[in-house]
Protein backbone atom coordinates (compact mmCIF):
# COMPACT_ATOMS: atom_id res chain seq x y z
CA UNK A 1 0.00 0.00 0.00
CA UNK A 2 1.62 3.33 -1.02
CA UNK A 3 2.10 6.11 1.47
CA UNK A 4 0.22 9.32 0.76
CA UNK A 5 3.37 11.40 1.29
CA UNK A 6 5.07 9.53 -1.57
CA UNK A 7 2.45 10.53 -4.14
CA UNK A 8 3.28 14.25 -4.46
CA UNK A 9 7.00 14.41 -5.21
CA UNK A 10 6.35 15.94 -8.64
CA UNK A 11 3.92 18.44 -7.13
CA UNK A 12 6.54 19.50 -4.59
CA UNK A 13 8.84 20.27 -7.52
CA UNK A 14 5.95 22.12 -9.14
CA UNK A 15 5.59 24.30 -6.06
CA UNK A 16 9.28 25.22 -6.32
CA UNK A 17 8.87 25.98 -10.05
CA UNK A 18 5.79 28.10 -9.34
CA UNK A 19 7.63 30.06 -6.66
CA UNK A 20 10.54 30.85 -8.99
CA UNK A 21 8.22 31.70 -11.88
CA UNK A 22 6.04 33.96 -9.72
CA UNK A 23 9.07 35.85 -8.39
CA UNK A 24 10.44 36.32 -11.91
CA UNK A 25 7.03 37.50 -13.12
CA UNK A 26 6.91 40.08 -10.34
CA UNK A 27 10.39 41.27 -11.26
CA UNK A 28 9.37 41.52 -14.93
CA UNK A 29 6.41 43.72 -14.03
CA UNK A 30 8.59 46.23 -12.19
CA UNK A 31 11.56 46.32 -14.56
CA UNK A 32 11.93 49.31 -16.88
CA UNK A 33 14.10 47.45 -19.42
CA UNK A 34 11.32 46.18 -21.68
CA UNK A 35 12.64 48.18 -24.63
CA UNK A 36 16.07 49.68 -25.12
CA UNK A 37 16.14 52.78 -27.34
CA UNK A 38 19.32 54.17 -28.89
CA UNK A 39 19.09 57.88 -29.78
CA UNK A 40 21.58 60.11 -31.56
CA UNK A 41 20.71 63.38 -29.80
CA UNK A 42 22.55 63.30 -26.48
CA UNK A 43 21.65 66.83 -25.42
CA UNK A 44 19.06 65.60 -22.94
CA UNK A 45 19.69 61.85 -22.96
CA UNK A 46 23.37 62.02 -22.08
CA UNK A 47 24.17 58.35 -22.50
CA UNK A 48 22.23 58.03 -25.76
CA UNK A 49 20.25 55.12 -24.32
CA UNK A 50 16.70 55.20 -22.96
CA UNK A 51 14.77 52.38 -21.33
CA UNK A 52 11.02 51.98 -21.70
CA UNK A 53 8.99 49.77 -19.41
CA UNK A 54 5.27 49.30 -18.97
CA UNK A 55 5.06 51.89 -16.18
CA UNK A 56 7.75 54.47 -16.91
CA UNK A 57 10.60 55.56 -19.16
CA UNK A 58 14.09 56.28 -17.84
CA UNK A 59 17.42 57.60 -19.07
CA UNK A 60 20.57 59.23 -17.75
CA UNK A 61 20.70 63.01 -18.14
CA UNK A 62 23.32 65.50 -17.03
CA UNK A 63 20.94 68.37 -17.79
CA UNK A 64 17.75 67.27 -16.03
CA UNK A 65 19.40 65.73 -12.98
CA UNK A 66 22.95 66.83 -12.21
CA UNK A 67 26.17 67.23 -14.15
CA UNK A 68 28.18 65.83 -11.24
CA UNK A 69 26.10 62.72 -10.55
CA UNK A 70 25.10 59.85 -12.79
CA UNK A 71 21.45 59.63 -11.76
CA UNK A 72 18.66 58.07 -13.80
CA UNK A 73 15.79 60.34 -14.73
CA UNK A 74 12.39 58.64 -14.94
CA UNK A 75 8.89 59.70 -15.85
CA UNK A 76 5.85 57.55 -15.23
CA UNK A 77 2.81 57.00 -17.42
CA UNK A 78 -0.47 55.13 -17.03
CA UNK A 79 -3.41 53.89 -19.05
CA UNK A 80 -5.04 57.32 -19.03
CA UNK A 81 -2.26 58.77 -21.18
CA UNK A 82 -3.35 58.77 -24.81
CA UNK A 83 0.16 58.21 -26.21
CA UNK A 84 0.56 54.83 -24.47
CA UNK A 85 0.45 52.08 -27.16
CA UNK A 86 -1.92 49.16 -26.85
CA UNK A 87 0.78 46.59 -26.10
CA UNK A 88 1.88 48.56 -23.04
CA UNK A 89 -1.71 49.23 -22.00
CA UNK A 90 -2.51 45.51 -22.17
CA UNK A 91 0.74 44.59 -20.44
CA UNK A 92 -0.10 46.71 -17.41
CA UNK A 93 -3.36 44.87 -16.81
CA UNK A 94 -2.29 41.35 -17.71
CA UNK A 95 0.89 41.39 -15.64
CA UNK A 96 -1.02 42.43 -12.51
CA UNK A 97 -3.62 39.71 -13.12
CA UNK A 98 -0.84 37.17 -13.72
CA UNK A 99 0.76 37.99 -10.36
CA UNK A 100 -2.58 37.57 -8.56
CA UNK A 101 -3.33 34.28 -10.33
CA UNK A 102 0.18 32.98 -9.63
CA UNK A 103 -0.15 33.80 -5.93
CA UNK A 104 -3.55 32.07 -5.78
CA UNK A 105 -2.14 29.01 -7.54
CA UNK A 106 0.72 28.82 -5.06
CA UNK A 107 -1.77 29.03 -2.19
CA UNK A 108 -3.85 26.13 -3.53
CA UNK A 109 -0.72 24.04 -4.09
CA UNK A 110 0.48 24.79 -0.54
CA UNK A 111 -2.86 23.59 0.87
CA UNK A 112 -2.65 20.47 -1.27
CA UNK A 113 0.87 19.67 -0.11
CA UNK A 114 -0.15 20.30 3.49
CA UNK A 115 -2.92 17.71 3.15
CA UNK A 116 -0.48 15.26 1.57
CA UNK A 117 2.25 15.49 4.17
CA UNK A 118 0.10 16.07 7.27
CA UNK A 119 -2.79 13.85 6.27
CA UNK A 120 -6.50 14.53 5.91
CA UNK A 121 -9.61 12.42 6.59
CA UNK A 122 -10.94 13.21 3.11
CA UNK A 123 -8.19 12.49 0.59
CA UNK A 124 -10.43 13.40 -2.37
CA UNK A 125 -9.87 17.12 -1.71
CA UNK A 126 -6.17 16.78 -2.56
CA UNK A 127 -6.57 16.28 -6.35
CA UNK A 128 -9.06 19.14 -6.48
CA UNK A 129 -6.63 21.53 -4.88
CA UNK A 130 -3.85 20.52 -7.21
CA UNK A 131 -6.16 20.92 -10.21
CA UNK A 132 -7.06 24.44 -9.07
CA UNK A 133 -3.36 25.21 -8.56
CA UNK A 134 -2.51 23.88 -12.02
CA UNK A 135 -5.22 25.87 -13.79
CA UNK A 136 -4.32 29.11 -12.01
CA UNK A 137 -0.58 28.82 -12.61
CA UNK A 138 -1.07 27.97 -16.28
CA UNK A 139 -3.38 30.97 -16.68
CA UNK A 140 -0.71 33.08 -15.02
CA UNK A 141 1.81 31.74 -17.54
CA UNK A 142 -0.46 32.66 -20.45
CA UNK A 143 -1.14 36.14 -19.08
CA UNK A 144 2.60 36.78 -18.85
CA UNK A 145 3.58 35.46 -22.27
CA UNK A 146 0.94 37.53 -24.11
CA UNK A 147 2.29 41.02 -23.21
CA UNK A 148 5.87 39.78 -23.40
CA UNK A 149 5.39 38.42 -26.92
CA UNK A 150 3.44 41.50 -28.02
CA UNK A 151 6.14 43.90 -26.84
CA UNK A 152 8.79 41.65 -28.36
CA UNK A 153 6.98 41.99 -31.68
CA UNK A 154 6.94 45.78 -31.32
CA UNK A 155 10.69 45.86 -30.66
CA UNK A 156 11.51 43.59 -33.60
CA UNK A 157 9.45 45.78 -35.93
CA UNK A 158 10.89 49.00 -34.42
CA UNK A 159 7.50 50.50 -33.56
CA UNK A 160 7.43 54.12 -32.37
CA UNK A 161 5.89 55.70 -29.27
CA UNK A 162 4.83 59.33 -29.65
CA UNK A 163 5.82 60.73 -26.28
CA UNK A 164 4.70 64.29 -25.45
CA UNK A 165 7.37 66.99 -25.31
CA UNK A 166 7.37 66.99 -21.51
CA UNK A 167 8.96 63.53 -21.54
CA UNK A 168 12.04 64.71 -23.48
CA UNK A 169 11.90 61.49 -25.49
CA UNK A 170 12.07 61.14 -29.29
CA UNK A 171 9.07 59.64 -31.05
CA UNK A 172 11.19 56.91 -32.57
CA UNK A 173 14.73 55.68 -31.93
CA UNK A 174 17.50 55.05 -34.39
CA UNK A 175 17.59 51.49 -33.15
CA UNK A 176 15.87 49.56 -30.41
CA UNK A 177 16.65 46.24 -28.77
CA UNK A 178 14.91 43.76 -26.57
CA UNK A 179 15.36 44.56 -22.89
CA UNK A 180 16.12 42.21 -20.02
CA UNK A 181 12.52 42.30 -18.79
CA UNK A 182 11.27 40.42 -21.84
CA UNK A 183 13.83 37.65 -21.34
CA UNK A 184 12.94 37.38 -17.65
CA UNK A 185 9.24 37.28 -18.54
CA UNK A 186 9.76 34.40 -20.96
CA UNK A 187 11.62 32.39 -18.32
CA UNK A 188 8.89 33.19 -15.80
CA UNK A 189 6.18 31.97 -18.16
CA UNK A 190 8.08 28.72 -18.80
CA UNK A 191 8.49 28.00 -15.09
CA UNK A 192 4.81 28.67 -14.39
CA UNK A 193 3.71 26.52 -17.32
CA UNK A 194 5.74 23.53 -16.17
CA UNK A 195 4.56 23.94 -12.59
CA UNK A 196 0.97 23.92 -13.84
CA UNK A 197 1.52 20.67 -15.74
CA UNK A 198 3.09 19.13 -12.63
CA UNK A 199 0.06 20.06 -10.53
CA UNK A 200 -2.41 18.76 -13.10
CA UNK A 201 -0.58 15.42 -13.37
CA UNK A 202 -1.36 14.46 -9.78
CA UNK A 203 -3.25 11.18 -9.39
CA UNK A 204 -4.43 9.73 -6.12
CA UNK A 205 -3.76 5.97 -5.85
CA UNK A 206 -6.85 3.82 -5.38
CA UNK A 207 -5.46 1.81 -2.47
CA UNK A 208 -3.78 4.66 -0.59
CA UNK A 209 -4.50 4.84 3.14
CA UNK A 210 -3.36 8.01 4.95
CA UNK A 211 -3.95 6.50 8.41
CA UNK A 212 -1.13 5.32 10.65
CA UNK A 213 -1.79 2.12 12.58
CA UNK A 214 0.14 1.60 15.86
CA UNK A 215 1.80 -1.74 16.57
CA UNK A 216 -0.07 -4.13 18.76
CA UNK A 217 1.26 -5.18 22.15
CA UNK A 218 2.13 -8.64 20.78
CA UNK A 219 4.54 -7.22 18.19
CA UNK A 220 8.24 -7.33 18.93
CA UNK A 221 10.37 -4.39 17.91
CA UNK A 222 14.00 -4.89 17.06
CA UNK A 223 16.29 -2.36 15.37
CA UNK A 224 13.34 -0.39 14.02
CA UNK A 225 11.75 -3.52 12.45
CA UNK A 226 8.42 -5.01 13.39
CA UNK A 227 8.20 -8.76 14.03
CA UNK A 228 4.55 -9.76 14.31
CA UNK A 229 3.86 -12.80 16.46
CA UNK A 230 1.64 -14.15 13.73
CA UNK A 231 4.42 -14.48 11.16
CA UNK A 232 5.47 -18.03 11.98
CA UNK A 233 3.95 -20.76 14.14
CA UNK A 234 7.25 -21.05 16.02
CA UNK A 235 7.14 -17.37 17.01
CA UNK A 236 3.51 -17.78 18.09
CA UNK A 237 4.25 -20.75 20.29
CA UNK A 238 7.18 -18.97 21.94
CA UNK A 239 5.22 -15.77 22.47
CA UNK A 240 2.32 -17.69 24.03
CA UNK A 241 4.70 -19.20 26.61
CA UNK A 242 6.14 -15.85 27.67
CA UNK A 243 6.00 -15.22 31.36
CA UNK A 244 6.45 -12.04 33.32
CA UNK A 245 10.02 -12.92 34.17
CA UNK A 246 11.27 -13.45 30.60
CA UNK A 247 12.50 -11.04 27.96
CA UNK A 248 12.64 -12.21 24.35
CA UNK A 249 15.43 -11.37 21.95
CA UNK A 250 14.98 -10.50 18.24
CA UNK A 251 14.54 -14.20 17.33
CA UNK A 252 11.69 -14.66 19.78
CA UNK A 253 13.84 -16.79 22.16
CA UNK A 254 14.05 -16.02 25.89
CA UNK A 255 17.19 -14.08 26.65
CA UNK A 256 18.86 -15.58 29.68
CA UNK A 257 20.98 -12.49 30.21
CA UNK A 258 17.84 -10.56 31.18
CA UNK A 259 16.04 -13.36 32.97
CA UNK A 260 14.64 -12.22 36.29
CA UNK A 261 15.14 -14.16 39.45
CA UNK A 262 11.76 -15.32 40.71
CA UNK A 263 13.11 -15.73 44.20
CA UNK A 264 13.70 -11.98 44.57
Amino acid sequence: MPYLAHTANLQLAGFAFATVGWILGTITTGLVQWRVWYVSNTTIISSGIAWIGIWRTCFFSDVLVSSNQRVMYCQEFNVQDSFVPREIFVAQGLMIVAIILGAAGKAFSAFGLKNVYQGTPNVTVIPRRFIAAGVLTMLSSVFIIIPVAWNLHSVVNNFSIYFPSSYDMPSSPEKQEVGAAIAVGIVSSIFLFFSGTFFLSYKLPYNVDPRVFPLSSDDILCDGLSFATSITPRTNSIASRRSSNQILNCDGIPNEAFELDEKL
